[in-house]
């Protein structure tokens, strides 16, 4: 069930226009290395911050899967999701010049096809994998999503039923309950049952939409609309159960925000964005405290001799134990084990020794560098402090603590990045800073002070 992560061969460019934005949008999207994942960067935003396709970043929109950093948001990202998930692309930079990603024909067709076209690149990292082994299930009535162990890595199925939904007027009389399974989900079976499917709405819910700001680039080419009579305006379904299909479809793209390959059985009723992001929130939550009881194996683990390979800090001033977790260039976690053999307890309070604050700084900033310095072209460089923002310290640090380090990345170009740091101690948070670095030849920086 264990695969190793894939990228693309060729750059993919794709025109149109956002379904629900109305707006012309260029789709470029790149090849990266192992670990990065999947980040959106809006060419159109000076300084875009990098937008992962992380539960993290989710933002609740109606009827779109919508991310966003720092208020710069990607919308209607299911779609393209979906196809890179089960087309097994796992690191992509996507770069857009709006804020959604293109229509096309309204499935993820379009989107397969230039994968298709590109060709993938085995990179020899494994893929994460998080195989269930206990029952997660999120509800609203009567819609629910339940995920439950398999065997056979990855199924799913959709019953869709308007019926009910419409308390039998006539619309829902029009859209008869359909349903659709797929046992086992590859590649192949994605392009020839789900990646065709297209996104669809009732004629009676046309207007109300486009009153509300929604589906300004939707018409019946790129949009299945059903009339009151149950027919498909200006269009032919491509399958009897073509509406239940396309959400498995979208089903499938909010689940890639897991970061994981998903060893369960879902099986979905009647649901929306809203509660397939909930159920991707429980199953990362149940993720993350596994991979915190070390029963689920992190990714990207660093031991302290490539700490010292990456920074070119050394004892006493080394403050990274060792990094537990990193995600390419977006997010690192590292460890620092505060003891009473710390050098600054000499002389900093020694009947009441208490971290420096500006020493926890310190270590929030080499987390930092090693998330920057990883990258392959800033190998051998040095990560220089220029600026430090929005720093609180919560709370004290004592010998005996250990200092849980998170970097996130905010921005990263060529020679410059910014990344949101924090330290927690037991799951408090006991200090957080925004940092700036220049990425810098060892001969060639400024006067400012290196991580």
């Amino acid at each position: 069930m264990s695969r190793n992560q894939r990228t693309i061969r060729d750059d993919i460019e794709i025109t149109g226009v956002g379904i629900h934005t109305g707006k012309p949008v260029t789709m470029r999207i790149r090849s990266a290395p192992p670990d990065h994942g999947i980040i959106f960067v809006r060419t159109d935003v000076e300084d875009s911050p990098l937008i992962a396709a992380s539960y993290d970043n989710v933002r609740k929109l109606d009827r779109r899967t919508a991310i966003a950093v720092d208020g710069v948001e990607v919308q209607t990202t299911e779609h393209l999701l979906a196809a890179l998930w089960a087309m097994r692309v796992d690191n992509a930079i996507v770069e857009l010049d709006a804020a959604e990603v293109p229509a096309c024909d309204g499935s993820a067709k379009v989107f397969c096809d230039g994968i298709l076209k590109s060709g993938t690149v085995d990179q020899k990292v494994p893929k994460k994998a998080f195989e269930l082994k206990e029952t997660v299930s999120v509800g609203d009535g009567a819609c629910s999503v339940i995920a439950m162990p398999s065997d056979t890595g990855f199924s799913i199925s959709y019953t869709l039923d308007y019926k009910s939904s419409l308390n039998g007027s006539a619309n829902g009389r029009a859209l008869p309950t359909q349903f659709y399974e797929i046992d086992e989900l590859t590649p192949e079976r994605f392009l020839e049952e789900i990646a065709p499917a297209r996104t669809f709405c009732l004629d009676s819910e046309a207007q109300a939409l486009r009153q509300a700001g929604l589906g300004q680039g939707a018409n019946y080419q790129n949009t299945l609309v059903i009339g009151d009579n149950g027919d498909v305006i200006e269009n032919e379904l491509r399958f009897p159960n073509e509406f239940a299909r396309h959400k498995t479809l979208d089903l499938i793209g909010d689940l890639f925000l897991l970061e994981a390959d998903l060893h369960a059985r879902v099986v979905a009723t009647k649901t929306g964005h809203h509660l397939n992001q909930s159920m991707v929130g429980q199953l990362a939550k149940r993720m993350h405290e596994l991979e915190d009881k070390d029963v689920l194996q992190r990714t990207g683990r660093i031991d302290i001799k490539e700490i010292m390979r990456i920074l070119p800090h050394r004892f006493p001033f080394l403050l990274v134990d060792r990094v537990i977790e990193v995600d390419g260039i977006r997010r690192a976690v590292g460890i620092k084990n505060v003891t009473i053999n710390e050098a600054y307890f000499q002389g900093h309070y020694p009947e009441q020794p208490i971290m420096p604050g500006v020493l926890q700084i310190e270590a929030m900033a080499q987390i930092a560098g090693v998330l920057l310095l990883r990258k392959l072209e800033n190998t051998g460089k040095i990560a220089v402090l220029v600026s430090i923002d929005k720093v609180k310290l919560r709370k004290a640090v004592y010998p005996g603590d250990q200092l849980r380090l998170e970097a996130v990345s905010v921005r990263v170009k060529a020679s410059i990045g910014h990344v949101r740091t924090t330290a927690r101690v037991n799951d408090r948070v006991v200090a957080e800073a925004d940092l700036r670095f220049m990425l810098v030849d060892p001969d060639g920086g400024p006067g400012a002070d290196s991580v």
